[in-house]
């Protein structure tokens, strides 16, 4: 049997024994075919295995991928042009921390300006999940390592919200796909208010450009701003024009300073180098983050 080299996607449909998806099959489609962008599966990581299938036990989780999705739209000819050791990937697996405070503030961090890919884009903390790593522990291992907060699993509860296919470049029409992932969004609750965690802050500078704290209400507007769409987003004139944030210096100095909310509102761009926004994944995470908070809100 071939060693195990990292953990990756595999597939398993009307009972059918788990098989590696392979680098440019779409993970969504397999579940839903080539029209529908959201899925309900069952996720499990077994022998360093990521298996998903249609077989729920328990309720299932949504999978979800981009109305644009690259690997949606991948010709054969195109597939076929991809360097080997791309097409010979797989789909990696990657994890990412929605660390809520106690006061319902989640944390972003903006990916540094040299990372290879989505550099400069707010996503959650998070990275890959290790050989013989739990997901959450990969989560709360990856959120120490790019901002400096130690968790353990007894101060904080956790729950998965969803998973995301994940393709770099994000659209055909910026290049063919040199990666691809499913992404698993993970909510943390923390019994410590977003000042206590922000007081603990040291995020390392090749990883994180800077840190925000956002709430519901800000929230709410990001995810308005729809990749694919052209439609305008209206910012609420109740709403702050600006939003504090941490810039992380290249030595990791921590300074204060203030962003325009439009920039958090700004949306992928279909040509060209990428913009400062909040990732397309992110967004359907932070979607599925307002939905935990409903029931709260119906009974306050």
């Amino acid at each position: 049997m071939e060693k195990v080299r990292k953990i990756l996607v595999h597939l398993s449909k009307d009972n059918a024994a788990p098989q590696c998806a392979r680098f440019v099959q779409s993970i969504t489609g397999h579940f839903v075919g080539s029209v529908e962008d959201q899925a309900t599966v069952s996720c499990s990581l077994e022998n360093n295995r990521f298996i998903l299938c249609d077989r729920m036990c328990d309720g299932g989780v949504p999978l979800k991928r981009a109305s644009f999705c690259p690997i949606k739209y991948l010709s054969h000819s195109e597939a076929d042009s991809l360097p080997p050791d791309t097409l010979n990937r797989g789909v990696d697996v990657g994890v990412a921390v929605l660390l809520q405070s106690a006061n319902q503030r989640l944390l972003l961090t903006r990916r540094a300006s040299s990372l290879r890919i989505f550099p400069n884009v707010w996503v959650p903390p998070g990275g890959h999940v290790e050989l013989d790593e739990k997901l959450l522990d990969a989560g709360l291992r990856e959120l120490k390592e790019e901002t400096g907060l130690k968790l353990s699993p007894d101060e904080i509860s956790s729950q998965l919200l969803g998973l995301w296919e994940s393709v770099y470049p994000p659209m055909l029409s910026r290049g063919l796909p040199k990666r691809h992932h499913i992404v698993t969004y993970i909510l943390l609750k923390s019994s410590q208010s977003h000042l206590q965690l922000q007081a603990c802050l040291h995020p390392d500078p090749a990883e994180v450009s800077a840190c925000v704290w956002v709430d519901a209400g800000l929230v709410k507007v990001v995810v308005s701003a729809v990749d694919g769409e052209k439609d305008s987003v209206q910012i609420p004139t109740d709403l702050p024009q600006t939003i504090s944030v941490t810039e992380v210096s290249p030595h990791g100095e921590l300074i204060e300073t203030s962003l325009p909310v439009s920039v958090l509102c700004n949306r992928a761009p279909d040509h060209g180098e990428d913009i400062e926004r909040v990732s397309t994944g992110t967004k359907f995470a932070l979607e599925l983050w307002l939905k935990t908070l409903e029931p709260h809100a119906e009974m306050s």
